[in-house]
C-alpha cells in the first residue's frame, strides 16, 4: 500500500476511511463546513512538518472549506476529483468517487503561487473559456484544478503560473 508522506485534508470521517483503503495516510477531517479555528491551526501546524494535501468534496461547501485553508496555509497543495468522479447514488463526494479518480488526483496534486500574473485578464479572454464551459472545463482538466467558473480559473491559472501558451498546447494536445 503507497504511503503518502502528507497529511491529507478531508471533510469526514468516511472520506477518511476511503483513502485508508487506497493509501497508507494520515488526515484531518475538517467536519464539513464546520472548520473552525482550532482545525486551521492543526492544519498550519502540520503543514510545516509534513505537509499537507487539500482534497475536499467538488461541491460549494468543499470550495469554501479549500478557500478558507488556502488562506491560512497558502503553500498547502491541492488535489481535485471532478464532479463527473464523484457521483454517488445520492450524494456527492470523496466517499462516493471512483478509486481511481482519487488516486490520480493526489497524484497530480498541484501548490498554488501568489506570483506576478502569468496570464492577463485578455489573454484569458482570448482563450474563449468565458461563455465556452466546454472549453472551460477542458482547461480544468489538463491542468487538474478542479471545477469552477470563469473566475476561479483565471484565478487557479495565475496561482500555478500557466500561461496563455501553456494552456493552448494543452487544447491542442486532448
Amino acid at each position: 500500500m503507497r504511503k503518502i508522506k502528507e497529511v491529507v485534508v478531508v471533510e469526514g470521517k468516511t472520506d477518511t476511511a476511503t483513502l485508508k483503503q487506497l493509501f497508507d495516510v494520515d488526515t484531518i477531517e475538517t467536519s464539513g463546513s464546520g472548520i473552525n479555528e482550532d482545525i486551521l491551526s492543526l492544519i498550519k501546524t502540520v503543514a510545516k512538518t509534513r505537509g499537507v494535501i487539500v482534497l475536499t468534496d467538488p461541491d460549494y461547501p468543499g470550495t469554501q472549506i479549500r478557500n478558507k485553508v488556502i488562506q491560512a496555509v497558502p503553500n498547502a497543495k491541492h488535489a481535485f476529483v471532478a464532479k463527473k468522479d464523484a457521483k454517488g447514488v445520492k450524494k456527492l463526494g470523496i466517499a462516493e468517487a471512483r478509486h481511481d479518480a482519487i488516486i490520480e488526483a493526489l497524484e497530480n496534486a498541484v501548490t498554488f503561487s501568489d506570483a506576478k500574473e502569468s496570464i492577463s485578464w485578455d489573454e484569458f479572454i482570448d482563450l474563449d473559456v468565458l461563455g465556452n464551459k466546454k472549453r472551460r472545463l477542458q482547461v480544468y482538466d489538463a491542468f487538474h484544478l478542479g471545477y469552477g467558473n470563469a473566475k476561479a480559473l483565471f484565478k487557479r491559472l495565475n496561482m500555478m503560473g500557466i500561461t496563455k501558451e501553456e494552456v493552448l498546447k494543452a487544447l491542442k494536445s486532448q
